[in-house]
Formats: C-alpha cells, structure tokens, sequence
C-alpha cells in the first residue's frame, strides 16, 4: 500500500478536546500512515544501516489527563524500544511535520556519543545542510536552523545537561504541498535520513 500524502484534517486532529477524543483521531487518521510510512522506511534503513530496525508508533500510554501535542513513530535497532536508543522518528505537531534523527535525554550513552560527534565535529558540519533543523527538547516545537547554530556549543550542552537533547532533521510546515504528495514525502523523507546516516553510524562506532 502506498502512503496518499498528509492532509490538514490530519493537523486537525491536535485541536480536538479530550484525550479520549484527540487519541481516537490519532489512531483513525494519523497512525495508519505512520504504519504505511515507517515499514517502508525501517526495510530501507535496515538496508542502509546493515542492522535489523524495528518501527515502534507512540501509543501515549501515559497519558491520563492532557491529550499529546504531537504523535509521531521511531525507527531503532532494538524491538523492544526505542527511547534508550539513537532512532529516527517522523511525526506531526499542529503544524507541521518533523523528520528527525533523535538523542533524546533517555539515552544511557549521552556523553558517549557527544563526545564522539564533538571529535568529528568538522566531518558533521560538512555533511549536513544549513537548512536543516536541531531540536534540544523533542516535547516542544521550537528548533533552530543548523546556521544559526553553535553546533559545538550544542552538543557540550547535550554532553553535560542530564535532560539536554539533540534532534536533528527537517520541519516541513502544513501548508507545504509535498505533504499532501505521498511518494515527494517519502522521496524526502528517505533523503533526509540519507543524509543523516553519517551521524546515526557514528553513533554505533560510540559502542
């Protein structure tokens, strides 16, 4: 089955009252393509990264009150989770897509792979665009663009801080017209990843 594209009913669904309401939508509308979308993308990083990756789509089992901001699915090479792991993750906030590589504050082997990253530092620079985006808190919308970034300084802080976080990737806004394209989304998003490879083995010579 082929992914149809993303559509603004699907942004939509963050403004719905209620966390049963807004989770039913999520499941509805949302995590059908993430199905679509991240077993087509774990078979092609599987290949590319030469280790057996497993998809994971946020349940928000958690959750009792307040209904999530954001849904998303993971890409890592373990089957039981993927928090504790260097992962890639695409998911929506209201508006607009994020397509990451994610170090998020869960990770057992922070300072491994920042001090790693800070000793290829130049190779980094070179391989990734300044377009692209860096996150330090996967739970919030804000990022910065690469060029308006100390990415040195980056990642010291996601070395020393116990909650810092290093998400790198792309935003691609709700009003882009290659959301609502599926193969120009996936075309992107495999592209994305391509470039992020470089980082995401790194992070295994950190073992």
């Amino acid at each position: 089955m082929n992914f149809k594209g993303f559509n603004q009913k699907d942004f939509d669904t963050f403004t719905i009252e209620g966390l049963e309401e807004r989770m039913k939508a999520i499941q509805e509308r949302i995590q059908p393509k993430f199905r679509i979308i991240g077993e087509a993308l774990t078979s092609e990083l599987s290949v590319k990264t030469g280790n057996e990756m497993f998809l994971h789509i946020a349940k928000h089992a958690r959750r009792t009150v307040n209904p999530p901001k954001d849904t998303w699915l993971a890409i890592a090479a373990n089957k039981r989770g993927y928090k504790q792991h260097p992962h890639f993750q695409i998911g929506l906030f209201d508006d607009h897509v994020f397509i990451w590589l994610a170090y998020i504050y869960e990770l057992p082997q922070k300072e491994e792979y920042a001090k790693i990253f800070l000793e290829n530092l130049n190779q980094i620079k070179a391989a990734i665009p300044n377009h692209y985006m860096i996150s330090f808190n996967h739970m919030q919308k804000d990022a910065k663009k690469v060029a308006e970034t100390d990415l040195q300084q980056t990642l010291e802080r996601f070395r020393n801080v116990k909650k810092a976080e290093f998400l790198i990737g792309q935003h691609i806004q709700a009003s882009d017209p290659i959301l609502e394209n599926g193969d120009q989304f996936m075309a992107l998003a495999e592209q994305t990843f391509e470039t992020l490879l470089p980082l995401y083995q790194l992070s295994l010579n950190s073992r």
